[in-house]
């Protein structure tokens, strides 16, 4: 292997894995630098685990409720080292896959070991040294720790630990109101856990609308979730098989004692080892690379890709910056980060899907706005299927008519949440889905009343 490359990739993640076999398919001779999984965070401990997790959850769930439906079943009974079991044997699949699309372009070398600049320091050996035209780091990112008093002398959960659990926690506090938070707290509710959610602030979902989230803090109530919120934690401590979480609100102190802790309050960037310095790439204050629209650092020729570089950190973001790079550096053209969409969904059960503005964010704006919505209970396949629970929201310019944005809390609201994205990428005016012909019965022609309820 050259000690020279066209292309360097630090990290295979969703970027970075295909950015490597297209390179190498156009002729550039390319390294990709892996230390630990190919496939990233997605693939290992994010995406693929968390949600094959959830189905099992959302199982258990249902037949938790099927007498609901008219059906009588046996005592159900979760098996959490089962459950386990089947996630890893879909994650080691998807990495395979990943593995055999590395292996296949001529050109392409998977160098495993540690990335810095200037060198490779591989698990056993020396380290090598290596050079290129063109550096691309897609390093990603892993959980954060809080500065909460005594924390780092307790044997707390994260993201990826709480996944390789083999015994169902008992009582599982959860510190944070986020994605992870939300998700692992209703998924472990589900297995049969008590389940207690602090948030700092005063509403969950910080990003979201105040009624989203308060639906969402009602739907996790009416799942037997004690979410608790304005509630700092200040000190946490571990005797034996009880953690005690010391805890201030507007009103108290408290304490708050579980068998197991999961902390899930935002991410920090895989960056401290990368020695960017020696480059003279430029970080922020947390670590986050810097970089322009067009995904260059201040350092010609060197790129940042994915969740290394602050913003949205999603997958599909990732992999949408590699189809930037692919663009402007394979194809000759002039792709960049401005103005695209970002669409998400937090799969908690219902889901909760979100693209383009909020209503907070229009009214900040000055934005003369108007506002549909629908309750899921007045959705005819909601009410057919028994899953009623949650609303859908839609932001429109009243000006122009265009759909500036949209929330679906509710069942598939990732699925619906993508019709008003493909409206807004095409800049159809809300009227054109107020009168679209949408089967029935589907959730899809519920567009139709959300918008007719806005009109009247």
């Amino acid at each position: 292997m050259s000690d020279h490359y066209d292309a360097i990739i630090i990290g295979s993640g969703q970027a970075g894995n295909p950015l490597a076999i297209e390179l190498a398919k156009a002729g550039w001779k390319t390294a990709i630098i892996e230390r630990a999984h190919i496939g990233g965070s997605c693939i290992n401990y994010g995406c693929t685990p968390t949600k094959t997790m959830a189905a099992s959850a959302r199982v258990a769930y249902l037949g938790k409720r099927a007498a609901d439906y008219g059906v009588h079943l046996g005592k159900e009974k979760v098996k959490l080292h089962e459950v386990i079991k089947r996630k890893e044997k879909i994650v080691e699949s998807f990495r395979d896959s990943g593995l055999k699309g590395i292996k296949k372009p001529r050109g392409l070398d998977l160098i495993r070991g540690e990335a810095r600049f200037t060198e490779v320091k591989p698990k056993k050996g020396r380290a090598r040294k290596l050079s290129a035209d063109k550096i691309f780091i897609n390093t990603g990112g892993r959980p954060a720790t809080p500065p909460v008093t005594g924390l780092k002398e307790i044997d707390f959960l994260d993201s990826t630990s709480i996944m390789e659990l083999k015994t169902l926690p008992k009582h599982l506090l959860v510190l944070g109101g986020g994605y992870v938070a939300l998700e692992f707290g209703q998924m472990f509710r589900r297995f049969g856990s008590r389940v207690t959610i602090m948030e700092q602030t005063s509403q969950l979902l910080a990003r979201e609308d105040r009624d989203v989230a308060n639906e969402v803090a009602k739907i996790l109530k009416d799942d037997g979730i004690e979410v608790l919120l304005n509630t700092k934690a200040t000190e946490a401590e571990q005797r034996r098989q009880t953690i005690s979480l010391f805890v201030r609100s507007a009103k108290q102190r408290k304490t708050i004692k579980g068998t197991h802790l999961l902390v899930a309050t935002g991410h920090r960037p895989n960056t401290e080892n990368l020695n960017l310095g020696a480059a003279g790439v430029q970080a922020d204050e947390k670590g986050y690379i810097k970089v322009g629209d067009r995904l260059e650092t201040n350092v010609s020729g060197i790129y940042a890709l994915g969740d290394v570089k602050g913003g949205p950190a999603f997958t599909h973001i990732s992999y949408d910056d590699f189809r930037i790079i692919r663009t402007n550096l394979i194809e000759s053209g002039d792709a960049t980060t401005r103005g695209r969409l970002v669409p998400y969904v937090v799969y908690i059960d219902p889901q909760l899907g979100c693209v383009g503005m909020t209503e907070r964010d229009a009214r900040l704006q000055g934005r003369n706005i108007r506002v549909a919505k629908l309750p899921m209970s007045h959705v005819a396949r909601a009410i057919e299927v028994g899953e009623t629970r949650g609303f859908m929201k839609a932001i429109v310019d009243a000006d122009t008519d265009q759909i500036l944005g949209a929330a679906v809390l509710g069942i598939e609201g990732g699925e619906l949440m993508s019709m008003f994205e493909i409206a807004m990428m095409a800049k159809l005016p809300y009227k054109v889905l107020k009168e679209g012909i949408f089967a029935h019965p589907t959730l899809a022609e519920s567009l139709n009343n959300l918008f007719m309820a806005m009109d009247k």
